[in-house]
């Protein structure tokens, strides 16, 4: 009679408990996002926290901060270099949002083109973006020279027989800095601006074709609304941006001549760092921070509205 031999079953593999793994997954997440979320919490987060705090009490970083209340906020109302500033700051936003809206749409539709050499324009117009802030304000001051610019010389040349002097006249300075800020940032939200071309369709556009309509009408009737996302997408963008420029005014014109072009963002940096009174400072941090808050809400109010309708 044969012997029938039977083996053992193989045994089942070991398994880590199921709360253990879970831990081990947990910490392995968090080790990966640990150091953004410390940088942003170190870096931002405590920062506006703290400024938030300053704007109700006095201080000059060397002795103890007093309790003053509402006093910042009302002191801002009687203070003369706040509203000038936020009239300028107003100016400046009015001036550099449609602006680079415009010619950072019109450079997309120019160069959303299979033609040879567009990369090379494509390259040429964002170029200024990643340029140096520091040499497009000396190149652009140079430019707007009074009496020797290119600018002028052109002007003149052309029949103008008093040309402006841009950043030396209080009438000019806000113009010249606008006109800056929109050659350096158009070719970035031209980028924006040609990623949106290429999501529509051509179908769309040889139908309008076909159905007779011009080249205008198709820009209003099929651009236009197709490009509503990237636009709003852009108006937040350049709002926020607006609102917060600083660092072209002061290398530019340092907020002159006199007060013209001084805004809010600067009075920030000379009530805090310049002058030590870190309280008053944070004070109207805060307001430009609600005024942000506010426009970029109505903004979102609208797109929604829009979108709904």
């Amino acid at each position: 009679m044969a012997q029938v031999i039977t083996r053992p079953a193989p045994a089942a593999p070991r398994t880590r408990p199921r709360g253990r793994r879970a831990w081990r997954d947990i910490l392995v997440g968090w080790s990966f996002i640990l150091p953004n979320f410390a940088g942003f919490l170190l870096f931002t987060i405590i920062p506006m926290l703290t400024a938030f705090a300053l704007a109700f009490l006095k201080w000059d970083s060397y002795g103890d901060p007093e309790w003053v209340g509402l006093d910042n906020f009302a002191r801002m109302l009687r203070d003369e270099n706040v509203h000038v500033a936020l009239r300028n700051t107003l100016f400046y936003a009015a001036g550099h949002i449609p602006l680079t809206l415009a010619a950072a749409l019109g450079l997309a539709i120019a160069l959303n083109r299979k033609l040879r050499g567009v990369p090379f324009f494509r390259t040429a117009a964002f170029f200024p973006y990643i340029t140096s802030l520091v040499a497009v304000a000396v190149v652009w001051n140079m430019l707007f020279n009074p009496t020797a610019g290119p600018v002028n010389q052109v002007l003149e040349a052309i029949g103008v027989s008093e040309p402006p002097r841009w950043v030396a006249s209080k009438d000019w300075a806000m113009p010249a800095v606008v006109i800056t800020s929109v050659w350096r940032d158009m070719g970035y939200y031209m980028v924006l601006y040609l990623a949106g071309l290429q999501t529509i369709p051509k179908e769309f556009y040889e139908a309008a074709r076909v159905d007779g309509a011009n080249a205008w009408q198709r820009f209003w009737s099929i651009t236009v609304p197709s490009l509503r996302p990237t636009t709003f997408f852009v108006a937040v963008m350049l709002t926020i941006q607006s609102f917060k420029v600083l660092d072209l005014i002061v290398v530019m014109t340092d907020g002159g001549p006199g007060r013209s072009t001084l805004v809010l963002a600067q009075l920030v940096y000379r009530e805090g760092i310049t002058e030590g009174r870190f309280g008053y400072s944070s004070a109207i941090a805060l307001v430009l921070f609600l005024i942000v808050l506010t426009v970029t809400v109505v903004q979102f109010r609208i797109n929604e509205r829009r979108s709904a309708s």
